[in-house]
């Protein structure tokens, strides 16, 4: 059989998506090569008395790289296909009719995404031996016969990271081989998308002096490029297979595309400015002239953007045949997609090229922290020496912009909302600027007592303020639900995860609890404290570990959004104060420690105006050890009016019953005996009456 009109019309798309692609890779591989020499990455540096690693490694290893990133976004591109950008189907009949499936595209594109991750998977292991074989000096054939690789990849952190891509890329290729479900797809680009990260982050961002700038603008330019990378060639493969659903699909990705070209647009300058904070060194250094040359080309992907939105988009929706219409879209997409190519393979160029050297002397402190060791604590200082934390404040300001545009929404269709809620939200965001913006986030590394006061602020403070501005409850209600019937948009990934397994067991009141308390026992009292004071992005983790683990606790505890399991009003109370006296036994067990925590980081940033560390420790467990009492008071105030107000809700819901089945028996001429209150109000008045007739019987007699 010959197969129907889609299918010859995708036989007839291959040879045209073959020319693209090898358009596209001639590209990317061209402008690396020109990069490369221009920037001066592969030209050979005889020194005497050090081996080099050879020829074969010198543009081996920036080649691999460029494949594993362009692989890295293929596969991204196809998993954001199978499970977002293409509509999913509705199945007719049986019990599973109305429920939403994977269309056969979105299972091609699954598959494809298999062999992709695959060559991603091959692409950093070959980044792992060229990566080795430039660091030791060694040709790679003695890299690969010795054992150099394995002992690499256990003690530094570009080793440990690229071995953490092979494993996870792996994984994405096998499991996606079978999967079929929607949620499964999610949850593999979800994986796929961590798998992203631990390369770039142990690159130059790491070691740069500003790092607490420049691992966050790596990690939010990374995370940008690939969905917009790959979406767009994604995309652009489907116009050429002459597919179907192509309006819907590149709509969708328009709108995501613009929020990515943000981000890389923002992200890119603030690592220029990490690394080069001399805007001079733009033509005078190599690496300031290939910076120079991607921003030209990020200019001129903003207008393919623009042009596609503006002319391309509405020509899809023009009523003419299908292959005319995805002709003219890929015409245009495939120049675009040549483009990104070659602007892929100069950032890997200049993630080759070495970046400016810093100017001046740099402190021991300065290399461990990202900033000079701060003047003796005050509490003016505290509030006036603000220092920038680009993940944390990115972090605010998208918590109170997205509530906010939640909040406009509803009002402009004339929908209600607390303005009380409003606030505690935006109070909470603003304990989250304090915290990780100010003075306490330049002492919180210096001295423990700093670091408990944060951490109580964000673990039991700043999650009660979030919580009871109900997010999930406004979110519920503002976005807009799936255009296409059975298919999921925002509002219905929301409600799916929270009817989810994995919802009902992270949301137990045993888990939750579990988590909030037993996390920080573990945390302080093992070296795992230490391991992650000594990384921007562990200090990270910890930090968002903690707002997590108490948002979770109080979203259980306080019961204002939509949960899994709620706690009955007394239940909730329990929790509240079985709970919280942890929290004291644990700044106990810090004031009475007799050795310092993680006293090797507190010995290389030690202030020469500080006390001891077990001093200051055991201040840090006094702070622990009464702030519980903040919270507590406050959770009472919250727990005591949403009782009180549940209550009045209950009467006024009997009140209203009471008085339809009021209605109902006077219209009828008998009690509602549906209703339980009028029902039992009415074998109250047969009882009275009775009671009446024998008593006059009684009387008679």
């Amino acid at each position: 059989m010959s197969g129907g009109p889609d299918a010859r019309d995708a036989r007839g798309g291959v040879p045209a998506l073959v020319r693209a692609a090898a358009i596209a890779l001639a590209a990317g591989m061209g402008v690396l090569a020109v990069a490369l020499v221009a920037g001066g990455a592969v030209a050979e540096q005889i020194i005497p008395g050090i081996a080099t690693a050879g020829t074969l490694t010198r543009w081996g290893l920036p080649i691999s790289r460029t494949v594993m990133d362009l692989a890295s976004a293929l596969t991204i591109g196809t998993l954001l296909a199978a499970s977002v950008l293409l509509p999913l189907e509705t199945r007719r009949g049986g019990a599973a009719a109305g429920t939403g499936t994977l269309s056969r595209d979105a299972v091609g594109y699954l598959r494809a995404a298999s062999w992709l991750a695959a060559g991603w998977a091959a692409g950093a292991a070959a980044t792992l031996v060229f990566t080795v074989s430039d660091v030791l000096g060694q040709p790679v054939g003695q890299v690969l016969t010795g054992s150099e690789l394995s002992s690499y990849v256990g003690s530094l952190e570009q080793g440990t990271a690229l071995m953490i891509v092979v494993l996870l890329a792996v994984v994405v290729a096998l499991l996606a081989r079978t999967t079929t479900t929607p949620a499964a797809a999610i949850g593999l680009l979800a994986m796929a998308g961590v798998a992203l990260l631990p390369a770039p982050l142990t690159g130059h961002s790491a070691s740069s002096a500003n790092h607490a700038i420049a691992v966050t603008g790596v990690a939010l330019h990374v995370a940008a490029v690939a969905p917009w990378v790959g979406g767009l060639a994604v995309v652009t493969a489907h116009a050429l297979l002459r597919r179907g659903r192509l309006p819907v699909m590149a709509g969708r990705f328009s709108r995501m595309a613009l929020w990515c070209y943000i981000v890389v647009g923002a992200s890119g300058m603030l690592n220029v400015v990490a690394r080069m904070p001399d805007p001079a060194e733009l033509v005078t250094t190599n690496y300031g002239r290939l910076a120079l040359a991607k921003i030209v080309a990020f200019g001129a992907l903003g207008w393919f953007g623009w042009w596609h939105r503006e002319r391309t988009l509405p020509a899809l929706d023009e009523r003419r045949p299908r292959g005319v219409r995805n002709r003219a879209f890929a015409r245009l997409a495939g120049v675009e997609v040549a483009v990104m190519s070659g602007t892929m393979g100069l950032a890997v160029a200049l993630a080759s090229t070495a970046p400016p050297a810093p100017t001046g002397t740099e402190s021991a402190v300065r290399t461990l922290l990202g900033y000079e060791m701060p003047p003796p604590i005050t509490a003016g200082r505290l509030a006036t020496l603000w220092w920038f934390d680009l993940f944390f404040a990115a972090l605010a300001l998208v918590l109170a912009g997205v509530y906010l545009a939640g909040v406009v929404r509803l009002r402009r269709r004339g929908d209600s909302w607390p303005m009380w809620r409003t606030a505690f939200w935006l109070v909470g965001v603003l304990t989250i600027v304090l915290a990780t913006q100010t003075g306490v986030a330049r002492y919180a590394s210096i001295l423990f007592s700093v670091h408990m006061a944060q951490h109580m602020t964000l673990n039991m403070l700043t999650p009660i303020f979030l919580v009871v501005g109900a997010p999930i409850t406004l979110a519920l209600r503002a976005l807009k639900p799936a255009r296409i019937r059975g298919d999921r948009g925002p509002r219905e990934w929301l409600t799916a995860a929270l009817h989810s397994r994995y919802s009902a067991f992270i949301a137990h009141p045993a888990t939750a609890t579990i988590i909030f308390v037993a996390s920080t026992f573990a945390l302080y009292f093992t070296p795992l404290f230490q391991s992650l004071m000594q990384n921007h992005l562990g200090h990270i983790a910890m930090t968002v570990h903690f707002l997590l683990a108490g948002f979770l606790f109080f979203w259980v505890l306080l019961g204002v959004d939509p949960a899994p399991k709620r706690l009955p009003y007394p239940g909730r109370l329990l929790l509240l104060f079985v709970t919280m006296p942890f929290h004291a036994f644990f700044g106990i067990a810090l004031m009475n420690l007799s050795r310092p925590i993680a006293e090797g980081w507190y010995n290389a940033v030690d202030p020469p105006w500080g006390t001891t560390l077990l001093q200051d420790q055991h201040t840090g467990g006094a702070i622990a050890w009464a702030f519980g009492e903040i919270p507590t008071f406050i959770v009472l105030i919250v727990l005591a009016i949403q009782w009180y107000s549940d209550d009045q809700r209950q009467a006024r819901r009997e009140d209203r019953k009471a008085d339809r089945a009021a209605k109902a028996g006077a219209a009828a001429g008998a009690p509602a005996e549906d209703d339980e209150l009028a029902a039992y109000n009415a074998r109250l008045a047969k009882l009275a009456e009775r009671d009446r007739l024998a008593g006059e019987r009684g009387g008679d007699a």
